[in-house]
């Protein structure tokens, strides 16, 4: 946990606080906005939690921390229950895994529970209790990396549960190992009757996205919401191929039918429709375009 003396001097008198081991991944703030709020370059509490629901929020962020700069006072036993509660139904047997590895830069993962075989998107910190909980869901088939920033944890993963890596050959070196599959090419890749793999180059050379159940787009770093500008966005100061391609792998997203966005940065959207959803990715591109 986060240490007493390092705490910043932004947070609010209480019990919980952030300290300067921050590395401003946010994911603090997307997990509990009511407790935790943006500094220059980090994180810290602007409100103590007000209800019990705040604080389990707060107390979940803490245990999401890839960093472990989060602080709560006296509260060994609710840390401990907190750390049971990952992987957390988003409902549609979508789960977040929480435990957000400073390797990834605190990138979210997503557990996809299928009678088929789960599948793990991207890769979190391979903690006991998060293992432990994703062996009661039924453990991991497939993990799937959308890009060479989110691999993580990968080898723990695949000695824990025989789980086959799938990446896109172009990123595949990052795993320090050949990957048991790997996707070639640009064109989409159908893994499954309810699972569609949508290569994407433009933050990196092998970047990919996943489709589950014509519904649920699990995109990396490729697509996520942007609360501050109020509408789908790339990440352009964080593209380290090509923003031009990444704009053609977004155009070519118009023609996919979704309705919600999972990223591993960034705010999660849902759209009423596939329709809406289109109208949302064109104001994406259009904007990607002006940049």
């Amino acid at each position: 946990m986060a240490k007493l003396a390092d705490r910043l001097p932004e947070n609010v008198s209480g019990d919980f606080f952030v300290d300067r081991t921050c590395i401003d991944c946010a994911t603090c703030r997307q997990m509990a906005p009511e407790v935790f709020s943006q500094g220059n370059g980090f994180s810290y509490v602007s409100r103590q939690p007000g209800d019990t629901a705040a604080e389990s929020r707060a107390l979940r962020a803490l245990v999401a921390c890839p960093t472990g700069s989060i602080g709560a006072g006296r509260r060994s036993a609710q840390v401990r229950e907190a750390a049971k509660a990952f992987p957390e139904s988003v409902g549609d047997d979508v789960f977040f895994c929480g435990y957000t590895s400073e390797k990834s830069f605190g990138a979210w993962s997503w557990l996809l529970k299928r009678p088929e075989g789960n599948v793990l998107v991207d890769s979190p910190r391979a903690a006991a209790p998060l293992l432990s909980g994703l062996e009661r869901l039924g453990g991991v088939k497939t993990l799937f990396l959308t890009h060479r920033d989110d691999v993580a944890d990968h080898a723990a993963l695949r000695r824990r549960f025989g789980c086959d890596r799938l990446i896109h050959a172009r990123d595949a070196a990052a795993l320090g190992e050949p990957p048991e599959r790997a996707l070639e090419g640009d064109a989409p890749v159908r893994l499954a009757d309810d699972l569609l793999a949508i290569p994407t180059p433009g933050h990196t050379r092998g970047h990919s996205v996943l489709l589950f159940k014509d519904t649920f787009l699990f995109t990396g770093d490729h697509l996520a919401f942007s609360k501050r500008r109020g509408h789908l966005v790339g990440f352009r100061d964080a593209c380290w191929y090509s923003w031009e391609e990444q704009i053609r792998s977004m155009e070519r997203l118009l023609d996919t039918s979704f309705t919600h966005v999972f990223p591993g940065h960034g705010e999660t959207f849902r759209a009423d429709s596939p329709a809406a959803m289109r109208k949302e990715l064109e104001k994406c591109v259009a904007w990607m375009k002006g940049r």
